[in-house]
């Protein structure tokens, strides 16, 4: 699949596979930014990217943030296809999850993106009783004593 990418900050590479059979392809910061202690900081990407319809872009954390303290504090981002004009960067949302501000790089790769084919629905209201012949047993249960 070919998507439209227009790099609008200089210092960073494109979005790369690593390795190449990677799942998610690694996103950078843009800019160098220092996050100070439990502080949620908006950073740039320097990436302006056309989601294509009926996909969207997915942003998740990458598996290293723990170790430098960060986290994304809504677990991963959504872009849509209609997040790509001329001033739509996308911007990678962090915390820092520590008690001492935490350095981020230019070019530090801080988050993966992933692309989703999303389907749409066409909802069918019934009655609860058309849905299933029994409860699960609640919020996080999977019917497993």
């Amino acid at each position: 699949m070919e998507i439209k990418i227009a790099r609008i900050r200089d210092g960073i590479d494109m979005p790369k596979y690593v390795p190449e059979s990677a799942a998610c392809f690694d996103l950078q910061a843009a800019v160098a930014t220092t996050i100070q202690p439990n502080e949620v900081a908006k950073i740039p990407s320097g990436l302006i990217v056309h989601v294509p319809p009926g996909y969207m872009l997915g942003i998740a954390p990458r598996s290293s943030a723990p170790k430098y303290g960060i986290s994304m504090p809504h677990s991963f981002g959504i872009i849509d296809p209609t997040y790509c004009g001329p001033e739509d960067e996308i911007l990678i949302q962090v915390q820092n999850r520590t008690e001492k501000p935490i350095e981020i790089e230019q070019g530090q790769r801080i988050a993966q993106g992933f692309f989703v084919e999303v389907p749409r629905v066409v909802w069918k209201e019934v009655s609860k009783d058309e849905l299933a012949p029994e409860s699960r047993g609640g919020f996080g249960s999977t019917g497993a004593s």
